[in-house]
């Protein structure tokens, strides 16, 4: 049974199309439901001779490498039914995203159904995530651990490092394919298979699973022979996608490619695209905090009017089941020992900062890591979440307020990133315990801004209650 954190968006840009040559893989984790308690933690480096990784989930046993990196994630606060550490950073600065759930066609699940005592997404991070130094190793050793053990679910998981963005997207049981994104590009993944053009002889840019191209001849599955695309062959194009994911995919192409005309609903969208400026970090945030903000499809109504049909018809980028985002930059202009950051935003991501965390770490802020199951505004997850509670009725009469955090915020953390690399530069001491603090630094200052609204939130929702009455002003 799927776990709640498993819809999601997802957006990879490659260094020569953001601004600063960062490479970058972002993505939201929503859940099918709007509670699903995140928290952000960093594992040290340890020595586990003869260890195996057991899954709560699946059941599968894979054994694990003698040493483990250190490594950031985001698993969920309950863990009765896995860790799904789904996002983070390791000391090779290489990130991994995972995962973004897909579909594969019922054609191909007849001939490699789903496996139900495989590596699902509760266990990939993990398994991989401390034990590789790029992100094509990353593809390589998810993609051996789905062959060899299989998977219960059809998803993409994202990596990064310094030089390279790869995706792999799985396909049935045990098939697997994995491109590394142009340098110049951005693609957005929306539950979608995305996947095109594999040259099968480019193993430079392309992966697949050993066995993948005799899978495809033996059973007949490809419709255009003398190409080999992955979307064709194993994907969906369902009237689902079309409402579901497509628009998504066209919006983010509105933001960055304005000058096409594409429809929300379009099947033929190509995956990657070059944009028309370079993407900062911002634009990233936007993208992934998005309502079709300024269209018909707007649930909000902000910017155009649109019919309630139309505000309703296409699932939303920011909406309710959104619980933490996580945006892996590694970046080029700087050491290589304070080059990564995890930008991270818990909760509703329309109302919630993003606050950039260095991974070269040795721990993370308490009120970050000690989310709880119940609620608590003593946690950053559950005060961001119960602000969306209050927000959302009010969206209009809060606008104003809340945007002045938010733009006060992303000004705060660039400060504190450029303040601290400055700081860095020619260190001598030790970095990780530097880093540290520096991270709890700024993000302190951004809880102390959540809280600060929260009460000016309370105190003007106190005046906008519809049973106000005052003496002589109501007759």
């Amino acid at each position: 049974m799927k776990n709640p954190s498993s819809d999601c968006t997802e957006i990879l840009v490659g260094k020569a199309a953001s601004m600063d040559g960062s490479t970058i893989v972002a993505r939201n984790e929503d859940g099918y439901g709007p509670i699903n308690p995140i928290k952000f933690v960093v594992h040290e480096a340890k020595e586990q001779k003869n260890a195996s990784y057991v899954s709560v989930t699946t059941g599968v046993r894979v054994p694990l490498p003698d040493h483990a990196y250190r490594y950031t994630a985001t698993p969920q606060a309950d863990q009765s039914d896995g860790q799904y550490e789904e996002a983070g950073i390791n000391e090779f600065n290489v990130g991994m995203s995972s995962t973004e759930t897909t579909a594969t066609n019922a054609r191909v699940l007849g001939y490699d159904p789903l496996v139900h005592n495989g590596v699902d997404e509760e266990a990939m991070l993990t398994l991989v995530l401390p034990y590789v130094k790029t992100a094509k190793e990353g593809a390589i050793r998810l993609g051996s651990l789905l062959e060899k053990y299989g998977t219960g679910e059809c998803n993409s998981i994202a990596f990064n490092d310094k030089n390279e963005v790869w995706l792999l997207e799985t396909a049935g049981g045990h098939h697997w394919a994995a491109m590394r994104l142009p340098d110049d590009c951005y693609a957005i993944v929306p539950n979608q298979t995305v996947m095109q053009e594999v040259d099968l002889n480019d193993t430079d840019n392309f992966l697949v699973a050993t066995d993948l191209v005799k899978f495809v001849e033996k059973h007949h599955l490809n419709p255009q022979p003398g190409h080999f695309n992955f979307r064709d062959i194993f994907g969906t194009q369902s009237e689902a996608d079309a409402y579901y994911n497509t628009p998504r995919t066209w919006y983010g192409q509105k933001l960055f490619n304005p000058e096409i005309d594409q429809e929300p609903t379009s099947q033929d969208m190509p995956m990657v695209r070059k944009p028309t400026k370079k993407l900062a970090i911002e634009d990233v945030e936007d993208f992934l905090s998005s309502h079709y903000n300024g269209t018909k499809y707007d649930p909000f109504g902000t910017f155009a009017s649109g019919t309630k049909k139309e505000q309703q018809q296409f699932r939303s980028i920011a909406m309710d089941r959104n619980q933490a985002s996580s945006i892996l930059q590694i970046r080029n202009d700087v050491d290589d020992n304070h080059a990564a950051i995890q930008w991270l935003s818990l909760g509703f991501f329309a109302y919630s900062p993003y606050v950039p965390f260095y991974t070269n770490i040795k721990d993370t802020p308490e009120d970050y890591k000690n989310t709880t199951n119940e609620v608590s505004i003593d946690n950053v997850y559950w005060l961001e979440k119960t602000l969306s509670v209050m927000i959302e009725p009010h969206y209009h009469e809060y606008s104003d307020m809340l945007h002045a955090y938010l733009e006060g915020c992303q000004s705060y953390a660039r400060q504190r990133l450029e303040v601290t690399d400055e700081v860095i530069d020619g260190f001598t001491s030790d970095v990780s315990e530097f880093l540290t603090e520096s991270n709890q630094k700024t993000a302190g200052e951004v809880s102390s801004r959540t809280h600060k609204l929260f009460n000016n939130i309370v105190k003007k929702g106190l005046m906008l209650s519809k049973t106000t009455w005052e003496r002589g002003q109501n007759l």
